[in-house]
């Protein structure tokens, strides 16, 4: 298998600058918000298919205070590392003073740059994927950073997000609600192509009901913004969202309650022993050699 080459990867088509806000959207809030909470406690639950207990753990995501409470849960022996996808730490949040005592040792988040390559044996990154412009680069270097052998899971929001709601602003002649999303076998491809061995992808799809439309987009601000480059500039007005108040109608089922469906896609992958690219002329970096070396099987009589 080739090194992995980060000039392979393909941005999404979406506003950058939108996803940035987003992130720093979500990582500022107080509170996690239930789908990215329950999302994490899902994956959570797929942690038993990690047979070892990794001394190293980076958690790679947003919502730090929340995901290394599950961390901590299934591997109290890690030395768990926050990483700050945009190099900037999660800020503090107002607390009871004794629970800001017992969180001291809590690290603080480092930034990309900051984590050292081919050292953490599991990296866990729960619903960021899809707030970032360039999945496949991102994966490069989540590879880069695990150990051989080392452990990747994340879980990221699917194209099955909010359908109804995308062929309901289709039907109004409006701009789309979201940015596109990658799908699952596609982001299968990427992990391949980012060096990782034994990908293997699944998803769910979560139907969240609310009493009334109102309720329905108060909690899909907390989720995160339109990042869809063809959006619609500036801000719309209070006659508007009364317009789409009204078209959230059509969505309620049978109970009455208006019902909106996100797709959870969760992948899994390991970083396998690295092969050098073979040419006329080959070169292989000194620790590369000795870890082929360690892991080659011994010789067996004929």
């Amino acid at each position: 298998m080739p090194l992995p080459d980060a000039t392979a990867s393909a941005p999404r088509p979406v506003d950058a600058a939108a996803l940035a806000r987003w992130r720093r959207r979500l990582r500022e809030a107080t509170e996690t918000p239930w789908l990215h909470a329950e999302a994490a406690r899902r994956m959570a639950e797929r942690l038993a298919v990690v047979k070892l207990q990794p001394p190293s753990v980076l958690d790679w995501g947003l919502q730090h205070r929340h995901d290394r409470a599950l961390l901590a849960a299934a591997y109290p022996q890690a030395r768990i590392t926050p990483v700050a996808p945009d190099g900037t730490p999660t800020p503090a949040v107002a607390t009871p003073w004794w629970r800001s005592l017992l969180s001291r040792a809590a690290p603080a988040p480092i930034a990309p740059g900051a984590v050292p390559d081919g050292q953490a044996q599991l990296l866990w990154s729960a619903m960021l994927l899809h707030t970032l412009p360039d999945p496949q680069a991102q994966l490069v270097a989540w590879q880069r950073a695990l150990a051989v052998d080392g452990f990747l899971m994340f879980c990221t929001l699917g194209p099955g997000t909010l359908q109804s709601l995308s062929a309901l602003y289709a039907e109004a002649g409006w701009p789309a609600p979201l940015a596109p999303l990658v799908d699952m076998h596609d982001l299968g491809d990427m992990l391949v192509q980012a060096g990782f061995a034994d990908p293997v992808m699944d998803q769910e799809t979560l139907r969240l009901t609310w009493a009334d439309p109102a309720a329905a987009l108060a909690e899909l601000r907390t989720l995160g913004l339109n990042a869809a480059p063809g959006r619609a500039a500036g801000l719309r007005t209070p006659r508007w969202r009364e317009r789409l108040l009204q078209r959230l109608e059509a969505l309620r089922g049978p109970d009455g309650r208006v019902v909106l469906a996100f797709e959870l896609v969760y992948g899994h992958a390991f970083k396998p022993l690295p092969r050098a690219r073979l040419a006329a002329e080959t070169t292989v970096a000194l620790d590369t050699m000795r870890s082929m070396v360690r892991r080659r099987p011994p010789p067996t009589a004929d």
